[in-house]
């Protein structure tokens, strides 16, 4: 990291147009298909002397669904899967923040999927700081969970005939964030 830590401390905003809310998910037992949502905010407060009081909400629009397939992206809006008409965001609002080692801290909060919400916890790495052109001050983070997906029910599969299903259970969220600390 490049400015002082203590410096980082503070309240920040997820630059969305630097950062990607990612998914993949094994499809025919064969490949993974992976995807991203468009539409999504982020707020946070970061503590690097006492990480206990940071904080962390994301909100994403589950329309901005983008698995680079239209009809893949239909199904995943229907009531198979995400049901977003009557369940249009998903959300993560931290409840624990903790300093894992390093440069790494474990934040544990509720994923809200079709409304049901479950505890998850999720490594995020910084993965660097700097003040850029435009004077702000700006925090990358990455990182990635793996979650049951029928644990928000989300549920549709087809068998496959060789065995198998069409959908693993499994899915990996991943998190490439670009933050942009608040003006005092």
């Amino acid at each position: 990291m490049t400015t002082e830590t203590k410096s980082l401390t503070g309240s920040y905003t997820v630059d969305t147009s630097h950062s990607q809310i990612g998914f993949g998910a094994r499809h025919a037992m064969v490949t993974k298909v992976r995807g991203t949502f468009k539409d999504f905010a982020g707020t946070g407060y970061l503590d690097v002397e006492n990480p206990a009081n940071s904080k962390l909400e994301v909100t994403i629009q589950a329309a901005s669904i983008d698995t680079r397939n239209a009809d893949r992206d239909a199904h995943l809006k229907s009531n198979d899967f995400f049901s977003m008409e009557e369940f249009p965001v998903i959300s993560f609002i931290s409840t624990s923040f903790e300093k894992a080692d390093g440069n790494t801290y474990r934040v544990t909060g509720d994923l809200t999927i079709k409304g049901v919400s479950k505890s998850i916890t999720i490594d995020l790495d910084v993965t660097g700081d700097a003040i850029d052109p435009w004077g702000n001050q700006r925090v990358g983070f990455e990182g990635a969970t793996t979650i049951n997906r029928t644990d928000w029910g989300v549920n549709f599969n087809a068998a496959l005939e060789a065995g198998g299903v069409l959908v693993s259970e499994k899915i990996s969220l991943e998190f490439e964030i670009s933050a942009i600390k608040n003006a005092a």
